[in-house]
């Protein structure tokens, strides 16, 4: 565990979360060498010199723009690109837009880095995730999303608001879908060792309970404001990233709540779906099958249905 050494990471899209997650994983020290790759060559080469004329400022790394070519032996390929979510639309609603897109990055990705683990960051995540597991041939373990980790971090924030205390003291997790059949596992929510409700009995003293409610739905709802005023998000996004990397070169046995394949946990097959999973320099290398409430398996079953229902209408082929 704990172990660093000089890694490549290269990022297919040098969009907003792709230009930002460059900027994180610099600040941050864990890659030697970083590589964007985008269809937009100019955009790709300034942002790679925005970068690098930094170089002052933070732990030696190369940062260049290049082909897909120059990606060859990458640790990590951190997928980006694709067709962005508009205003008004779901993840749901670019599914096939973003598929002829990963037919064509998938394969060059593959050619060159066989051995590198596939983290796909693109909307719909669980079910690009899938297709690029698909398309790829890679273990399953080496092909994994960032699933829920955005989701679990905005839920922990909102929480942190509403109970004013430090966000890293409250143990919970998005889980399912990242999308609209999110779940708030309630049944895993824990605050000193305290559930949400005994939190709220004994130290709020000013709530209802509405916030079980309110607060999971500001949580679906997030990016969709955040893209509304903005017209996308970057910044959160690209931290959830940066952990996720982090978690995988430094080897750390993590818990995160990454889009992973299930292979009968909970009764769910052949669908990518994020649970609480342990990652490492394997990828994912284990899923939990933790104690979920009935409702919640309920939900969690509901929730790959749907996916599977998109997975169908989808010409993989």
């Amino acid at each position: 565990m704990l172990k660093d050494k000089a890694s490549k990471i290269s990022i297919i899209g040098a969009g907003f979360v792709g230009s930002t997650t460059a900027y994180a994983l610099m600040l941050e020290g864990l890659a030697s060498e970083i590589v964007i790759v985008d269809i937009n060559k100019d955009k790709a080469e300034a942002e790679a010199m925005d970068l690098a004329h930094g170089a002052a400022f933070v732990k030696a790394v190369n940062v260049m723009a290049g082909e897909y070519s120059d990606t060859e032996d990458s640790d990590i390929v951190i997928i980006t690109a694709g067709i962005g979510q508009k205003p008004g639309e779901t993840r749901l609603d670019i599914i096939n837009k973003n598929l002829a897109v990963f037919k064509q990055i998938v394969p060059e990705i593959v050619k060159y880095s066989p051995n590198a683990i596939l983290l796909v960051v693109s909307n719909p995540v669980d079910i690009l995730t899938y297709i690029t597991y698909k398309l790829s041939g890679l273990p399953e373990n080496r092909v994994i999303g960032s699933g829920t980790v955005l989701d679990t971090s905005r839920f922990k924030s909102m929480l942190s608001d509403h109970f004013e205390i430090d966000a890293r003291n409250i143990h919970t997790y998005i889980i399912g879908e990242h999308g609209d059949s999110e779940i708030a596992a309630w049944s895993l929510t824990n605050i000193a060792g305290m559930s949400a409700e005994d939190y709220c009995q004994k130290t709020c003293e000013r709530c209802d309970g509405n916030f079980k409610f309110t607060i999971p739905e500001k949580v679906k709802n997030a990016a969709y404001d955040i893209i509304n005023k903005k017209g996308y998000t970057n910044y959160a996004v690209a931290l959830a990233i940066r952990r996720i990397v982090e978690a995988i070169l430094r080897d750390e046995n993590s818990i995160l709540t990454v889009s992973s394949l299930f292979r009968g946990q909970y009764d769910v097959e052949d669908v990518y779906l994020a649970i609480p999973t342990i990652v490492n320099r394997d990828g994912a290398h284990k899923i939990l099958e933790v104690p979920l409430s009935d409702e919640e398996k309920n939900k969690l079953t509901e929730s790959a249905e749907i996916l599977k229902s998109h997975l169908k209408d989808a010409k993989l082929q």
